[in-house]
């Protein structure tokens, strides 16, 4: 999943060859999951038509302050579209425009639109050799970053001219990678590797059936999204449930018993900034399970159970730089219970939810929690599990910011 997701980008074309490049980025961004619009300059309508990258972008692209054949056209307004953006990108970005926008000079509705933006602008020249090292180019460049607007730098090969050197516009893999890289940077947990269990874990009593509980996971999945999305490097352990999740972007690993949860938990747990323990654990199995399925002779069933792993515990004995993060829940003496676990298990804090609340706990999409450190306590609304993994997470950027 691109952390471009959901964004908004203002695709600025100006009139190079290089803007027939600009249909298979609108294709990219939207592919990533970007609202394009697009704001061309006259010339750039020579090189790629309108036609093309509204249908692409499923949005009108603007080049003009108002459409001059209708008399009775409304006024482009380049403030609210320079407003609209999360990001600007001016590519392909000729040495007449650059130059414009380093001297301030507003003589067509991509320029005005520019000054108006108050969002990152990325440019990405594109110009034959000689244009590109020309001293007044440069000072362009200089001037732009100066302003804060961040260069793409153009690629080395053939150009237009049929020279081959400096100033060929990045391919539209290279720009998007490129912007990427540059939201990935900002993201506060960026570098930090999480390590998350979810889901509840089955003790088998004989080949057919299992004691286990109602966990669907849900909870764990949405801090693992919400963790990758922030920018952290995450393993998610799973034990039996339907969700799935972006495999490409998180290692899950699929288990059944607490057993093997431990086992997973514990290998990946040495390299790990934060683990944060959101499954169900069962807490006790079979002590001895039978391997063929037990036959209904009986009028009662007499089972002898041992308690199962702590996996939490352990890790709370063997960590040493890591923030661990527990789960309660209670359905009496929430918080007398929930501050036992959090000093007897070592954790930065704990994440309490009360089966007496409505809307909480097992199976359901809301969730409604208290956050317990040493110390204090925060409360929170019911809201959406998406919503508490985001508040769990901001309590977790925080015990790094301390």
């Amino acid at each position: 999943m691109s952390v471009l997701k959901g964004k908004k980008v203002l695709l600025g074309i100006t009139g190079g060859i290089a803007a027939f490049k600009t249909a298979a980025l609108v294709r990219l961004f939207v592919k990533a999951g970007v609202d394009v619009k697009v704001v061309m300059t006259p010339a750039a309508k020579e090189f790629i038509t309108p036609l093309t990258l509204s249908t692409l972008s499923k949005n009108e692209v603007f080049s003009s302050f108002t459409d001059e054949e209708d008399e009775n056209a409304k006024w482009n307004n380049h403030v609210e579209l320079g407003l609209w953006a999360d990001f600007m990108l001016i590519a392909p970005a000729t040495a007449s425009t650059l130059s414009k926008m380093a001297s301030g000079n507003s003589d067509n509705f991509l320029l005005a639109t520019y000054l108006s933006a108050k969002c990152p602008v990325f440019f990405a020249p594109a110009m034959d050799l000689d244009m590109y090292k020309h001293p007044s180019t440069k000072n362009s460049f200089q001037k732009l970053q100066e302003y804060g607007n961040i260069m793409i730098p153009a690629g080395d090969g053939e150009l237009a001219s049929g020279l081959h050197g400096e100033g060929r516009m990045a391919e539209p893999e290279e720009i998007i990678r490129f912007i990427e890289n540059y939201y990935s940077e900002a993201l506060p947990l960026k570098g930090k590797k999480i390590l998350i269990t979810a889901g509840p874990t089955y003790e088998a009593i004989d080949p057919v059936r299992f004691i286990g509980n109602h966990s669907s996971g849900k909870m764990g999945y949405e801090i693992a999204e919400a963790a990758m999305k922030l920018g952290a490097e995450v393993t998610l352990i799973s034990g039996p449930t339907h969700l799935s999740i972006d495999e490409k972007n998180i290692n899950l690993i699929r288990v059944t018993s607490t057993r093997e949860m431990y086992e997973a938990a514990h290998s990946n747990f040495d390299n790990t900034d934060v683990f944060v323990s959101a499954a169900a654990v069962a807490d006790y199995k079979p002590k001895l399970v039978a391997d063929q399925k037990i036959k209904k002779n009986e009028e009662s069933l007499t089972l002898e159970l041992t308690k199962t792993e702590d996996i939490l515990a352990s890790l709370g004995e063997k960590k040493s730089h890591q923030k661990l993060i527990g789960f309660a829940l209670e359905t009496n003496n929430e918080l007398e219970n929930a501050r036992k676990k959090l000093k007897k298990k070592n954790l930065d804090f704990i994440v309490l939810n009360s089966l007496n609340d409505k809307g909480a706990g097992f199976k359901s999409d809301t969730n409604k929690i208290s956050i317990i450190y040493p110390d204090r306590k925060k409360d929170f609304d019911l809201k959406t599990k998406k919503e508490v993994a985001g508040d769990i997470l901001k309590e977790i950027i925080e015990l790094f910011d301390a």
